[in-house]
């Protein structure tokens, strides 16, 4: 159902914290002319954990607005209450999204049966495509292959994000599951192997500001072109490794807003990306050809 380079999309803000809605129909605009096949609304990289409801949900209409049905858009709606996790997910079913990414509950450690009874009470309430997302290395819970095998025969269960860094991890997963339930890289840098090794793409910090070239890479190796796949994503090695030299999403949008795409806008706890990284992140931009217009 969704496949190829989908974009974690950054959710712009202005330089006082404020949501900015302009930047964030350019971004889309722009997603769309590069090619980006999906574009993913409020996840980890667009700082869902410091959007109240009511800032979520219009981040999500606004993307759905500008978007205007020309690729799907997934939402981020993912909590450690189930009954939350059901309730946003609902609500943004009803604005119109295409599916619902859902990320394994955070901070409470549920049980692989905790999360499969999470996970299946979603899927019951909420009648739309979904997306499960394993990130053990921000949720101190990981959910488990067999698990994730238990619950692929529900049929609205679409697909899952693998995030645990792991190309063996993804190779089980695609072993167990076939063709029932897509697998897409949580990781840049595995995601070339990833779609070589059966998964259907990934949901991508590096589209962010590399939208076409992630696009191409994307269709070479989910095409099994071997060759024309390791040459589109060797610029972008450099991006992938340094985009997570502080936490997601402070390098993104340090890049994206040299690239002057948006301001330097970011919310606490996040902060903006230390100075000692700037030349770092600038050195990654120059080696994929990204251009930097803003110095500062």
């Amino acid at each position: 159902m969704f496949h190829g380079s989908m974009v974690a999309l950054v959710t712009p803000m202005r330089a006082d914290g404020a949501l900015d809605f302009a930047a964030l129909k350019r971004l889309v605009e722009w997603h769309i002319a590069e090619g980006t096949d999906v574009i993913v609304s409020v996840g980890t990289t667009g700082e869902s954990a410091t959007l109240d409801v009511s800032e979520h949900l219009a981040v999500i209409e606004h993307t759905l607005e500008y978007v205007a049905g020309r690729v799907p858009v997934i939402a981020g709606t993912g909590a450690n209450s189930t009954r939350e996790a059901i309730d946003l997910s609902s609500r943004a079913v009803s604005l119109g999204v295409d599916g619902c990414l859902l990320v394994t509950p955070y901070y409470n450690k549920p049980t692989q049966e905790g999360l499969f009874r999470h996970y299946m009470a979603i899927a019951e309430a909420v009648p739309a495509p979904l997306v499960l997302y394993n990130v053990p290395g921000r949720t101190a819970c990981d959910m488990q292959p067999a698990t994730v095998e238990r619950l692929a025969d529900i049929a609205n269960i679409v697909g899952i994000k693998e995030a645990s860094g792991s190309l063996k991890r993804v190779e089980e997963l695609v072993a167990r599951l076939g063709r029932r339930v897509a697998v897409y890289s949580g990781d840049d840098a595995i995601a070339r192997e990833v779609m070589l090794h059966g998964g259907r793409g990934v949901i991508s910090v590096t589209a962010n500001v590399a939208p076409r070239a992630m696009a191409e890479m994307s269709k070479a190796a989910l095409a099994g072109d071997v060759e024309r796949a390791a040459a589109l994503d060797a610029p972008l090695a450099e991006l992938h490794q340094k985009l997570f030299v502080e936490s997601n999403p402070i390098p993104v949008k340090f890049v994206l807003h040299a690239m002057g795409m948006i301001e330097a806008g970011i919310r606490l706890p996040l902060t903006w990306l230390s100075a000692e990284h700037h030349a770092t992140l600038r050195k990654a931009m120059d080696a994929a050809n990204i251009q930097n217009v803003i110095s500062a």
